[in-house]
């Protein structure tokens, strides 16, 4: 049994995805990231950093795992899936979820900040995260037309990873217009049962991803997380 601490954000998405898809049972323990749950003792015991998502392994001597890229790797070598076995293979699968790591999440996190949060609107700011979200999804776009998932023939945990994040281009203020790949890559990935369920963990927030219902609550909320 998989115990998984998240909200609902794209990075929290990436591990209930990823649960769902793998049929893992899983116990979700929903964190109240504005009121700076993440950030008590008994959290940061099981992630210094104060950040979510993190699972404990129940099976595996309670063994704790924190950043949401090391719990797909973690999740994928436990069960054996999502992930290829040789080492080519393999290592494509790492690079486009590096790709998500180190560039989709971090641009689309600021485009969040600087688009949505911040109180004042600093625009240079704004066209800078904007624009290189799009430089990026041009990139998985280029990708997609040359393989059916960004890693070959085969769904893998680099698919959920970004998935999770691009879904998200609206509220980023993100266009993928002009990008038939990516939106062929979107819908699919949209229309598995696996994904519509990992999305909905711990509470569905769709609204926020298809139109703007709600979406003053939810700024409220963000602002005091991006102050924490």
């Amino acid at each position: 049994m998989i115990d998984l601490y998240t909200a609902a954000t794209p990075n929290g998405h990436k591990v209930s995805v990823a649960l769902e898809e793998m049929g893992l049972p899983y116990t979700v323990h929903p964190i109240d990231l504005a009121s700076g749950e993440q950030k008590q003792p008994w959290f940061l015991k099981l992630n210094p950093n104060g950040r979510i998502p993190v699972i404990v392994d129940r099976e595996a001597d309670d063994f704790a795992v924190f950043e949401s890229g090391a719990i797909l790797v973690y999740l994928a070598e436990k069960t054996g899936v999502l992930m290829p076995s040789d080492v080519k293979g393999r290592s494509r699968v790492m690079q486009w979820l590096m790709f998500q790591m180190g560039g989709v999440g971090p641009m689309m996190g600021q485009a969040n900040v600087f688009f949505r949060y911040f109180p004042e609107k600093i625009q240079p700011a704004i066209d800078r995260y904007q624009n290189e979200s799009r430089r990026l999804f041009e990139v998985l776009d280029a990708q997609l037309a040359q393989t059916e998932w960004l890693a070959g023939d085969a769904l893998s945990v680099a698919d959920i990873a970004n998935w999770c994040w691009v879904r998200t281009h609206r509220w980023s203020g993100v266009s993928v217009d002009g990008l038939t790949h990516l939106q062929r890559w979107l819908d699919a990935m949209k229309a598995r049962p696996a994904c519509q369920r990992g999305v909905a963990v711990p509470v569905k927030v769709q609204s926020l991803v298809e139109d703007d219902k709600g979406s003053a609550a939810f700024i409220a909320q963000a602002q005091k997380m991006v102050q924490r």
